[in-house]
């Protein structure tokens, strides 16, 4: 693609997601930086990134942004940080990874980060803000909620319903069915075989509440 054809993007924050997110974009954008509110990590980074202050949102304003704050400290705080950009919402970028797979039947939202080798099949739903790392299988019907973060190596079954401002640990797993409750967390490597209310952190085999 020429290059004047790409959308220029700007990443938020300078953080681990950010990073790994570079190895998702293709020739649709071109990179021109991480945008990070820290003074301690703006310059440039060792691998000669630009990390630049919020205020250059508004020196590129025709750039596209990928907004993907937050991990199992500060998952819940995610929905407030991407708002609190400022952004046009038709500023926000959704990058897909050139090795994952995405069905024709599935919608994916804003701003959503879908990272390599994962699987997204037949009318799942991916709403804004979502993160989704790597090789995660998301199956049929099933619906993950705008501002969650979905860990490595997930398996989410069909028909699961995964509510808003979540975090899924990498490596755990999701029966068909279940319902998780806004804000709740499911511990690194859990098998979730029941409900978990809105709020509650779980986590082991099978997954109890550790609230």
């Amino acid at each position: 693609m020429n290059a004047a054809a790409r959308t220029s993007l700007l990443i938020f924050p300078y953080n681990g997601n950010g990073v790994e997110a570079l190895d998702c974009i293709d020739d649709t954008f071109q990179f021109i930086g991480f945008i990070d509110d820290t003074a301690g990590k703006q310059g440039t980074d060792p691998h000669g990134y630009r990390v630049m202050p919020r205020e250059m949102l508004l020196q590129f304003p025709d750039a596209s942004v990928l907004a993907v704050p937050g991990g199992p400290a500060s998952y819940r705080a995610r929905k407030n940080v991407i708002a609190g950009l400022g952004l046009d919402e038709r500023r926000l970028a959704t990058v897909v990874h050139p090795h994952a797979s995405v069905s024709r039947r599935a919608r994916v939202g804003r701003n959503v980060l879908i990272m390599a080798g994962v699987v997204i099949t037949a009318n799942a739903r991916i709403d804004d803000h979502v993160c989704v790392l790597p090789n995660t299988v998301i199956h049929h019907d099933s619906v993950i909620g705008a501002w969650t973060m979905v860990g490595a190596n997930v398996t989410i079954a069909g028909n699961v319903v995964i509510g808003q401002n979540c975090y899924i640990g990498s490596g755990s797993s999701v029966m068909n069915g279940v319902r998780i409750g806004d804000e709740a967390l499911i511990g690194l490597g859990s098998n979730a075989i029941r409900d978990v209310a809105a709020g509650r952190t779980v986590a082991g085999n099978p997954a109890r509440d550790l609230t």
